[in-house]
């Protein structure tokens, strides 16, 4: 099974956005040496949780600061942007970083509703034909020349260079088809949301997959939120904040994450308490062999090449501790 890294750059309670960057640089370079596969870079606009707003420049700044770890997006926002922006984003972090770089692509807005409209400055946002949108980029990194009118009297710069890896993202298994049918990889979210992963999701990307340029066979990897310590009870301890932050999102509200010892504090009701209960499912808490016995169980089960870790924690050194102490156990 390949380890790869899911960043979101999250800005915790008392530190700030630029410290969450730098992090993240720590982060690839421990990953690296570690001998994780991959870091993407996640999208989120309108957050004072993450500051991974503009993740294809992180991607760009990290394959300066490291040598051999694919880096990529994941993923992009499709929605926010020309089909010919995103192939000459791209095709540029290919020409600088040969045989290194992902194109992630996902159909979710990565912000609220302000963040959306901000984003296509007041026009409706083009939550349809986003597929269509996604195959034009692909032919023009391609150096094809589509068929939609609007695109064929342009090349996509630089030309002639070396095909990032293209992803398709899905938390729902609704693009599983549509990542086969395109010859992309498959990457589930497993942590978004409570039993959405099934292997139906997967062998239906599998059965219609098509050979392309960018993918030879079916790929799949699958995020998980994961929180790993030397011991059960201090992983719990550490995983609070992250627990409750989840409580906090699905009643609208994200914010920076609170510290361990501040969740320990934080008056719960009953239902919250059971709500964190069921989340134990998609976040992943324990000692290192207790989350690897769990993604090996998954593997066999699901099929999947790649668990890609997301790991929020508080402090910095926690959050490498998490992949240090998964990378003694699988690599």
């Amino acid at each position: 099974m390949r380890l790869s890294v899911l960043d979101q750059a999250p800005i915790t309670r008392g530190n700030t956005g630029q410290g969450a960057l730098e992090k993240a640089v720590e982060l690839a370079q421990v990953t690296e040496e570690l001998g994780y596969y991959r870091l993407w870079m996640a999208e989120h606009h309108g957050s004072d949780a993450f500051a991974s707003s503009a993740p294809e420049i992180v991607t760009a700044y990290l394959a300066a600061k490291t040598e051999k770890i694919r880096l990529g997006t994941g993923g992009t926002m499709m929605m926010h942007y020309s089909p010919l922006k995103m192939a000459e984003v791209f095709k540029t972090l290919s020409a600088l970083a040969p045989g290194r770089i992902d194109y992630g692509v996902g159909r979710a807005p990565g912000g609220d509703h302000n963040a959306i409209y901000a984003l296509s400055q007041g026009a409706t946002p083009e939550l349809d034909h986003l597929y269509e949108k996604l195959d034009v980029a692909l032919e023009l990194i391609k150096d094809e020349v589509p068929d939609d009118p609007l695109y064929n009297k342009t090349i996509a710069s630089p030309e002639g260079i070396q095909l990032p890896e293209a992803w398709l993202l899905g938390s729902s298994g609704n693009s599983a088809i549509q990542a086969g049918r395109m010859g992309l990889g498959y990457s589930f979210a497993q942590f978004f949301m409570l039993g959405a992963m099934r292997k139906e999701i997967f062998e239906l990307y599998r059965s219609n997959f098509q050979p392309s340029e960018f993918m030879e066979k079916p790929e799949i990897s699958v995020a998980y939120l994961v929180t790993v310590a030397e011991t059960k009870e201090e992983a719990e301890f550490q995983a609070k904040p992250q627990d409750i932050a989840r409580i906090h999102l699905a009643q609208g509200r994200m914010e920076p994450l609170m510290t361990p010892e501040e969740a320990q504090e934080y008056p719960l009701t009953e239902a919250e308490k059971v709500g964190i209960q069921q989340n134990r499912e998609i976040h992943l808490v324990g000692t290192a062999k207790e989350v690897a016995d769990k993604l090996r169980q998954d593997q066999e089960v699901y099929g999947f090449q790649e668990a890609m870790i997301c790991s929020i924690a508080h402090s910095q050194e926690q959050r490498l501790n998490t992949y240090k102490l998964l990378a003694k156990e699988l690599l």
